[in-house]
């Protein structure tokens, strides 16, 4: 009788016990076009309810599903489509990241992280602002590579005029940085190497070679600033009311002559819940919406995805369900028909892209791209910006009528 109590309790905290086995944080990688990319994962929760995050620097992208059963653990991230699938064994889960709808997927492996001591030897400061030379397919001529450090370790992040590449982090080994990122997308292994003359250079996923430099030297050498993204969009008529006619996730056809947004500010906002840059801006214009709805503030999505996605678009559900979007999201079409639908823009080739519209319906300026956290000040600076055009439009004649 005793042995059969005995067994009875081991069998039912065995799952409570497997689950434990997985909490904790892990190193990671993915193989990315047989780069492998490593990154932290933390796994927490019971056998019916594991969850994972991801990090983009403080940010965590939390799995919306997962359990874990016979050594098997499957996590779902709905609003990237994307799912995990792994097998412990021998304390190692191998497996692979699946981007569901996309073709092919990333290998995976993680063991339990096992902090390493601070390296003693000497290393070189990288911390601050740097100017990359660029010809790039959106006409920039200059990225930025924004570095924060402490001691060997280093976060940073490339910024162009669609926004970032997430938090780059990892720490000096050898004679150079090896930093690295992956959120769940944007994943990214960027090498950095002190040169003599005071310049990095840069290899990006192993292929793309750069040359960083302070943005004083960049001026000294008549180099070209990066783009201000206020200044890279336009649109050919600014006499014009901006158009939009597109359907809402119900199917209703909502358009810029709809009561809601008679007389009010509008930010029309260029996005795809497949867009990165679209998950670092889209916190921030629910708070926007938040402060200054009351105020005379629509936020509307115009949200550009794939085929599959347009039939049923459950990842941007996801997407809408994870910020708490409570502003309007309109299917604009598949990514390919943006161009050939946005036909007032110029120079339009940025995900995403926010244009703002005044009481009369005029487009009174364009933001291309969004930076995220790792921008550091360049984010606070375009938050500031944004709430400054706003601020500025809603304190115009408010009986201004389209």
């Amino acid at each position: 009788m005793k042995t059969a109590l005995v067994l009875t309790a081991l069998l039912a905290i065995a799952p409570a016990a497997m689950a434990s086995s997985l909490a904790g944080m892990w190193d990671a990688t993915v193989i990315v076009n047989g780069l492998e990319i490593p990154f932290k994962i933390e796994l927490q929760g019971d056998e019916t309810n594991v969850k994972g995050t991801l990090f983009n620097g403080d940010v965590k992208f939390v799995s919306t599903s997962g359990r874990f059963e016979n050594g098997s653990l499957i996590l779902n991230w709905d609003y990237y489509a994307s799912k995990l699938e792994a097998t412990l064994k021998d304390g190692v889960l191998e497996g692979k990241y699946v981007r569901i709808g996309k073709d092919g997927y990333y290998p995976f492996h993680a063991k339990r992280l096992v902090p390493t001591p601070a390296s003693g030897a000497n290393v070189p400061s990288i911390a601050g602002l740097w100017e990359v030379g660029v010809n790039s397919p959106k006409g920039e001529s200059a990225w930025r590579f924004i570095v924060r450090q402490s001691g060997t370790d280093v976060s940073a992040a490339i910024l162009r005029v669609d926004g970032d590449t997430g938090t780059l982090s990892g720490t000096y080994k050898d004679g150079k940085f090896l930093l690295s990122h992956f959120s769940g997308a944007r994943p990214a292994l960027l090498e950095v190497t002190p040169e003599s003359d005071g310049t990095l250079k840069l290899v990006l996923n192993g292929k793309n070679t750069m040359t960083a430099v302070r943005p004083a030297e960049a001026r000294a050498k008549g180099l070209p600033e990066p783009t201000d993204p206020s200044r890279h969009t336009s649109v050919k008529d600014p006499s014009e009311p901006f158009h939009f006619r597109f359907p809402d996730l119900s199917g209703r056809i909502i358009s810029e002559s709809d009561a809601r947004f008679r007389g009010k500010v509008v930010l029309v906002n260029i996005m795809g819940s497949w867009c990165p840059n679209c998950h670092d801006e889209a916190p921030f214009l629910v708070d926007l919406y938040r402060k200054y709805h009351s105020q005379g503030l629509e936020i509307v999505a115009l949200s550009f995805e794939e085929p599959e996605q347009l039939k049923d678009p459950a990842r941007l559900r996801a997407f809408i369900k994870k910020y708490g979007i409570e502003y309007t999201v309109l299917l604009g079409g598949e990514t390919d028909e943006a161009k050939e639908k946005l036909t007032q823009a110029a120079n339009w080739n940025a995900w995403p892209t926010t244009f703002f519209l005044g009481r009369d319906g005029r487009v009174r300026g364009v933001h291309a791209g969004f930076p995220s956290k790792a921008s550091g000040e360049l984010y606070d600076q375009a938050k500031q910006e944004f709430a400054h055009q706003v601020e500025r439009l809603l304190a115009e004649n408010a009986r201004t009528s389209r």
